[in-house]
């Protein structure tokens, strides 16, 4: 068995690496988001891969895969055919991974070649409509009176939901009951129904349910203010000192991926975020497209181990792990 899937890689390593000398692509590629349809990454990914798909000559299809807070999404690529049409968008998740899980599939350092880096999000904190706090000290002041009382709806472990919800109750000192989804946008649609009390969310999916005023906000998770919500306070702001968490989402391909092609997929990730209607649609959604300096396959494997330092010992002082 290990002889015939050696077989196969080796076959799958000619083949990319025969396309990477030009005729590549030459069908489909299918570009693997962690999260469900409708959510935000999932969101940037579409509207990524509609744009990448007109300078690569071929549809970027976009796959959900669902799953232990991406840990499923990033194992099935690590072992995909590096053929060149595989890939996987994953956002600080790939970088919490490691302190998360005791038993990681995947090393996300190694067993993957580094694309580019495409765009950043804040979060926004949002209650259900009739939650009896209508600002920022209100809602410290009730959650500290009403802690066992109080569900917060996250993306699941590791989900970037999680995170923001576990850096604010660390901030105001309460626990709350964490109810996990498969995904933030299920996790909207049940504070939209009032089934969750609370939610840590990208802008891509909270901005036109805060502007329709279906949820009550209370701020933006960035240190400044942002465009699209100029109005809105920060948490930073508000007496939450130093609180910041920004989404941000890098692009992957499996290890052993040719050169030439990550190098030409990279291109037409760079194209893409120059894209009027790409500009215009994270703009919209409160997204902001990262630099040229952070476009680069080094930059994002040294913002990837940047990020595993930085969260490693936040998670790890919290304890909470999966197995």
């Amino acid at each position: 068995m290990l002889f015939r899937r050696t077989l196969t890689t080796l076959f799958a390593l000619a083949a990319a690496a025969a396309q990477a000398q030009g005729t590549w692509p030459t069908k489909p590629i299918t570009l693997v988001v962690p999260f469900a349809a409708g959510g935000p990454t999932d969101v940037v990914a579409r509207t990524l891969g509609a744009s990448m798909s007109k300078t690569l000559g071929q549809t970027v299809v976009v796959e959900n895969k669902l799953g232990a807070g991406g840990t499923v999404a990033a194992n099935y690529v690590a072992k995909a055919a590096p053929d060149g049409y595989t890939f996987f968008i994953h956002h600080n998740g790939m970088a919490t991974s490691p302190a998360l899980y005791r038993k990681l599939s995947f090393d996300p350092m190694n067993d993957f070649e580094f694309v580019s880096q495409a765009v950043e999000v804040p979060m926004t904190l949002l209650a259900r409509k009739d939650f009896p706090a209508s600002n920022m000290q209100e809602l410290t002041a009730y959650l500290k009176a009403n802690k066992d009382k109080v569900n917060l709806a996250t993306a699941g472990l590791g989900a970037v939901s999680q995170l923001c919800g576990m850096m604010f109750q660390r901030a105001i000192g309460v626990n709350l009951t964490e109810v996990p989804f498969q995904g933030t946008a299920p996790a909207m649609n049940a504070l939209l129904g009032g089934q969750v009390d609370l939610l840590c969310d990208q802008t891509t999916q909270t901005i036109p349910q805060i502007k329709a005023g279906n949820v009550k906000f209370y701020g933006v998770t960035t240190r400044n203010r942002i465009k699209v919500l100029p109005a809105a306070p920060t948490l930073h702001e508000q007496g939450l000192k130093d609180f910041e968490v920004v989404v941000w989402h890098g692009i992957y391909a499996p290890k052993g991926t040719p050169k030439p092609i990550v190098d030409r997929m990279n291109a037409a990730v760079r194209t893409a975020l120059k894209d009027p209607d790409v500009v215009k649609r994270m703009d919209d959604l409160g997204a902001e497209i990262v630099p040229d300096s952070k476009m680069s396959s080094d930059a994002l494997r040294v913002w990837l181990k940047a990020e595993i330092d930085r969260w490693g010992p936040v998670i790890r002082a919290s304890g909470k792990f999966a197995d």
